[in-house]
């Protein structure tokens, strides 16, 4: 395995960092405060490429390889501070652009992607009041009807709901089948009988736009089914390999800004007649997150390697996910401890950091679910 980036893939990743360090901070912590969605940074991130990297380009895509895809996404990490902005980019890539790329047929695709890519917005809606580590347990129902489907059933925890151009509907289409009987359906906005209820309100991650989602006698077209009759198990699982190697990637970028201003901030501030870095309870710290961002580096990085050899790293996968996001979690509590009473206020930034970091151990699957995927690995 060889992590060392080509010339052009450098190049690329300094000019990703250029554009998110000019093009995406502003206003980040009023735009926090109040909850919102910045749609204009959205088209800026389409038309760098961002939405587009792992789309064929004959799609309006990049073509980027899964290894090239996660180096843009660590830089756009570090150089971007709006974590929500970049959870809503993800969720839209792998939950609504990729299942369309691998499932959807030549003209779905033609249809939906250059869009998508070009600065629409998609998402998909698993998560249900009832569900939600049991996924395929869902309740929402789909019957044909002749020449369309009708579904009916509700939606929670839907990023980029309130926003999106296109939804990917998972409801079961035959519960005597059980999970087996799951299937993935394109609902485009507008269609009657679906409905964006009310927005939820997090406690971080607060500029991605997140609701629930209401179907009653939705009817759609035979034509807006997204791969087979009860093949969504293969859509949802295909979606979330792409996700779990992928969307931590930025946070890889943020613990590296983060141990930056913490490093630059120990030489800076003084106590006792000393620069605190030159204290082991803070330079030890600083080490730390050092070790833990070059571990998850490692892992996230050999993950999106086999992905890009065409295999398939469920256990890598999960184990970069769970590394990562607790240690993202633990440098963001490390930096806000180094900082004292400044690290607690808004000013600093540091508290929405931990804020963002900590849904980072929740969705795509648990930590603990995550550690059930590695143990069965196990043969457990």
């Amino acid at each position: 395995m060889d992590f060392a980036w080509n010339d052009e893939q450098a190049a690329f990743r300094k000019e990703v960092l250029r554009f998110a360090k000019e093009e995406l901070n502003d206003d980040i912590i009023t735009r926090d405060k109040n909850e919102e969605f910045s749609r204009e940074l959205w088209v800026k991130c389409a038309k760098f490429g961002i939405q587009g990297l792992p789309i064929p380009q004959e799609y309006g895509g990049g073509g980027a390889d899964t290894l090239t895809t996660v180096g843009a996404l660590e830089m756009l990490g570090y150089g971007c501070k709006d974590n929500g902005l970049i959870f809503s980019i993800n969720a839209h890539m792998w939950s609504s652009e990729i299942p369309i790329w691998q499932f959807g047929t030549e003209e779905q695709k033609r249809k939906y992607l250059p869009g998508l890519v070009s600065g629409g917005l998609g998402l998909h809606a698993m998560t249900e009041p009832g569900s939600g580590s049991d996924a395929y347990s869902l309740k929402t129902r789909a019957e044909r009807h002749g020449d369309c489907y009708v579904l009916n059933g509700s939606k929670t925890f839907s990023s980029n709901a309130p926003d999106a151009d296109v939804t990917i509907v998972f409801a079961n289409l035959d519960p005597s089948r059980g999970p087996n009987g799951v299937t993935a359906f394109l609902v485009d906005k507008g269609t009657p009988g679906f409905t964006v209820g009310k927005k939820l309100h997090k406690m971080g991650l607060r500029t991605s736009p997140m609701a629930e989602i209401y179907l009653q006698d939705c009817e759609i077209p035979v034509s807006h089914l997204l791969g087979k009759e009860f093949g969504g198990q293969a859509v949802f699982t295909s979606s979330m390999e792409w996700e779990r190697i992928c969307i931590l990637a930025s946070h890889l970028g943020a613990m590296q800004r983060i141990m930056e201003t913490c490093t630059k901030y120990a030489k800076e501030r003084k106590q006792f007649g000393e620069p605190i870095g030159k204290f082991p309870a803070i330079n030890n710290k600083i080490a730390e997150m050092d070790i833990r961002l070059e571990t998850g580096r490692l892992a996230l990085y050999k993950a999106a390697w086999m992905k890009s050899q065409g295999r398939h790293p469920l256990r890598e996968a999960s184990i970069a996910k769970v590394y990562v996001s607790e240690a993202c979690v633990q440098s963001c509590l490390d930096a806000i401890q180094i900082h004292g009473g400044y690290g607690y206020t808004t000013e600093y930034e540091l508290e929405r950091e931990l804020r963002d970091a900590i849904a980072g151990t929740i969705y795509s699957g648990t930590s603990e679910i995550h550690r059930v995927i590695i143990a069965n690995m196990q043969g457990l």
